[in-house]
């Protein structure tokens, strides 16, 4: 999957990382047992709400990696500035930094996090496994039929952020959808629904029961087209859609590093 280098992507400078609001910056941790997880933020969201998850993973041995996305953790105008290239090639870069200190690399994503974690996984067969907290490769309500002409005129909508059970919990993340991205977005879903039978890595996929944004039928189009014969799928009873801030955060942790260092979770074909 080359796409990403479409010369129509918006080039990101300074102004993409200058302001980055406070608890939203990337981070790294390194690690102690040879293997690394790049995590990969939602769709408005920024890495604070992935952070407990990168924490664990570290604690565990594992060399983490967490990029803030172009256009996120700062404005939510800045957003409709970038597309679904310039976020998959900050993902794909740091995917490769972690590569060249690893001797395996999985890629955990929530959301559209996940989606970039599918799309990664279908351009490097060597990816060890994939660890996906309720991805996102459609939506089936009416209105996102109508973001390709919403865009042209709508700046933004109202978002669904914060979608967390657990009480005192927050999600750092836009109050607004920037609808020009949300468009972008959408033709991200349509290139790697497409491509998901180029998927043949491991994968463990956990979704919530109860999801505000993310509906049911994403998990079942990621589970029936992946070709991956290495398939576990939790769902998580007691959390919404920011999971990994929710009741079910430690059993999505301890699942993740179960996963990886179980003794089928590398043997994928190199490429």
């Amino acid at each position: 999957m080359r796409a990403w280098k479409d010369s129509t992507a918006t080039p990101i400078g300074r102004a993409f990382v200058m302001g980055v609001l406070a608890g939203a910056e990337p981070f790294a941790f390194p690690g102690t047992s040879g293997a690394g997880f790049l995590l990969c933020h939602g769709f408005t969201g920024t890495p604070a709400g992935l952070r407990g998850w990168g924490e664990h993973l570290s604690a565990a041995g594992f060399a983490v990696r967490c990029p803030l996305l172009p256009g996120h953790g700062t404005r939510w105008p800045d957003l409709n500035r970038t597309t679904w290239q310039d976020w998959y090639g900050a993902v794909r870069e740091e995917l490769l930094a972690l590569r060249a200190g690893c001797d395996q690399v999985f890629v955990g994503g929530l959301s559209m996090g996940g989606t970039l974690a599918l799309a990664l996984a279908q351009e490097f067969g060597w990816i060890s496994g994939l660890v996906l907290v309720n991805p996102s490769v459609t939506r089936l309500s009416a209105d996102a039929k109508l973001l390709p002409l919403l865009s042209r005129v709508v700046p933004s909508v109202p978002a669904i952020a914060n979608d967390i059970a657990k009480p005192g919990e927050t999600e750092l993340a836009y109050p607004r959808t920037p609808v020009r991205a949300a468009a972008s977005l959408a033709r991200l879903w349509k290139k790697v629904r497409a491509d998901l039978p180029k998927v043949t890595q491991p994968v463990l996929l956990l979704h919530s029961r109860v999801d505000h944004v993310v509906e049911p039928e994403n998990a079942r189009i990621v589970l029936s087209g992946v070709s991956s014969a290495d398939v576990t799928e939790v769902v998580l009873e007691n959390s919404f859609h920011v999971a990994t801030q929710d009741h079910d955060a430690d059993l999505i942790f301890s699942r993740s590093v179960d996963f990886a260092r179980a003794p089928r979770a590398g043997q994928v074909g190199a490429g």
